[in-house]
């Protein structure tokens, strides 16, 4: 790591991990040569990049002006070395993507199953999560998520046909506390919640009424980030619970869960793989993204 590229690669890895451990294990070196890397790099440009304590690392002003215009060039020089490197093979790599929870149309099935048999070069890492992030910046080739938080530069590919959320109670319950006949009445009944993160309110209930568009601020007798914690406990009779249709098709299906306030949940757009718009596209991305066009036009597929 003796060039000015070197060192600016180095300091855009301390940049998106925060933290020259991070960055070392991304890297494949030590932590060591991370910061004499970042130390040649400032010294050459006679300014502090990073300014580090025994707690945090952060960048400096010069530093976030740094990254802010040396990412996107960096971004697309990789993605055109790695294009030119796959003229010559198949696709092939770790295809990294993060994926809603909820997506049971991507996640459930053959699918990942059928894309793998049929790529034996191209080997899967997906973390499941929530969280809001920027998929580029945490070093992700795509994401899976509902089109209504995906990021309006991003390309969108749909996953599952339309969505639904379905209020949802077991027999049990609704034989002792009777059933909501209106989205204002849920404030009377023991609710099961859900929450993304600690630090984050419940997440509030959407319906439809008269084609207006509202929520309701729940206040759950129990809050949780774990869906199947949620099930377990409405099919127990604990309360009513809320979540995506597909999710709650089975329980329904076995009469452990019955549907609420039907009347008041309109179908919306579903899921959707998306990444980032470039020039050069990784032959294993756009492997994926072919894969799923073909999956999206099998007759077997719902309309979405």
């Amino acid at each position: 790591m003796n060039n000015d590229l070197d060192g600016i690669s180095v300091f855009m890895a301390i940049a998106e991990a925060d933290s020259f451990r991070l960055a070392a294990e991304r890297l494949g070196v030590t932590r060591s040569a991370v910061s004499q890397a970042l130390q040649r790099l400032e010294d050459r440009l006679g300014v502090a990049l990073v300014q580090r304590t025994t707690r945090s690392v952060r960048l400096t002003e010069a530093g976030e002006k740094l990254y802010e215009s040396a990412r996107p060039p960096l971004l697309d020089l990789a993605a055109a070395l790695q294009a030119t490197r796959e003229l010559r093979q198949e696709p092939s790599g770790m295809l990294r993507l993060a994926v809603s929870s909820i997506a049971e149309s991507f996640l459930s099935g053959p699918f990942i199953a059928d894309f793998l048999a049929l790529h034996p070069a191209i080997d899967m890492d997906i973390t499941i999560t929530d969280e809001t992030f920027d998929i580029v910046a945490a070093g992700y080739d795509a994401g899976v998520r509902l089109e209504e938080v995906i990021e309006q530069d991003m390309i969108a590919v749909p996953v599952s046909s339309r969505q639904r959320q379905f209020a949802v109670a077991s027999p049990d319950y609704i034989a002792a506390r009777g059933a909501p006949l209106h989205p204002r009445d849920l404030l009377d009944h023991s609710l099961v919640g859900w929450r993304p993160r600690p630090d984050t309110a419940p997440y509030r209930w959407e319906f439809t009424e008269d084609g207006r568009d509202f929520d309701v601020a729940v206040q759950p007798r129990l809050t949780t980030n774990d869906m199947e914690l949620m099930l377990r406990t409405a099919c127990a009779g604990g309360g009513i619970t809320f979540g995506m249709e597909e999710t709650m098709r089975p329980y329904m299906a076995r009469g452990e869960l019955v549907p609420l306030l039907e009347p008041f949940c309109a179908p919306f757009p579903g899921f959707h793989l998306y990444y980032p718009r470039r020039q050069h596209q990784p032959a294993k991305l756009r492997a994926l993204v072919d894969y799923l066009r073909r999956w999206n036009r099998r007759p077997d597929q719902p309309d979405s």
